[in-house]
């Protein structure tokens, strides 16, 4: 086999499913978490007690379900891992949300006569983009690593060669056992380095969005 051409299409693979499947996370968990906090009362309870739901109901299991019974394509597995992973990023939007509603530019907004859609747009986004930005950044080696363990588990594309999927072939054709590390080490190392920076990157944003994170650290 070309493992040096498995590496790159794999990357391709996995690269795409982890930004693909992060662009669903982020937008459903910013939504919800936007109209949670920013509407309040009833509808909030609703939306906190669905992410609950979904926050005590263990993640990968409920994601090999959901890929089990939806098929083996690339865009299943973006849907399942979109879709399981946006509770945390609910509640974090919530809770900037609610932060930023207290502020006196809102209230000073509201008293002028500007619309729920004005002050969300206007004044409630651009003080929660940056912590979105940096959750979106974070949330990617999450996804990619889903992405690795559900191919490994025999549930991804088999017509999509990833990096998950090159990892099991290396694993069901005995690598270990003779030894044939340049067969599962590109992977390995693409996963690894992949992960790592977005990570860092991540928990910069992280820092600059809320400064307060750096003296932790």
């Amino acid at each position: 086999r070309d493992v040096w051409t498995q590496f790159v299409w794999g990357s391709r693979i996995s690269l795409f499913v982890g930004l693909a499947a992060t662009v669903v996370t982020i937008s459903l968990g910013a939504l919800i978490g936007v109209i949670a906090g920013f509407i309040g009362g009833r509808t909030d309870s609703v939306l906190m007690r669905l992410t609950e739901w979904f926050l005590v109901i263990p993640f990968l299991p409920l994601a090999i379900v959901l890929a089990s019974v939806l098929g083996r394509s690339v865009w299943n597995i973006i849907f399942v891992i979109g879709v399981t992973s946006w509770p945390s990023t609910a509640r974090l939007v919530r809770a900037q949300v609610l932060t930023v509603k207290q502020r006196l530019f809102v209230d000073r907004a509201r008293s002028l006569g500007a619309s729920n859609v004005h002050i969300v747009f206007r004044h409630i986004m651009p003080n929660v983009s940056g912590l979105i930005l940096a959750t979106a950044t974070l949330a990617v080696p999450i996804s990619i690593l889903t992405e690795t363990t559900l191919s490994f588990l025999g549930l991804g594309d088999p017509r999509n060669p990833s990096w998950g999927k090159t990892l099991v072939e290396a694993f069901e054709n005995g690598a270990l056992t003779l030894r044939a590390w340049w067969y599962f080490t590109p992977a390995g190392v693409g996963i690894l380095l992949v992960v790592l920076a977005f990570t860092l990157i991540g928990q910069t944003l992280e820092q600059i969005a809320d400064p307060r994170l750096a003296g932790r650290r």
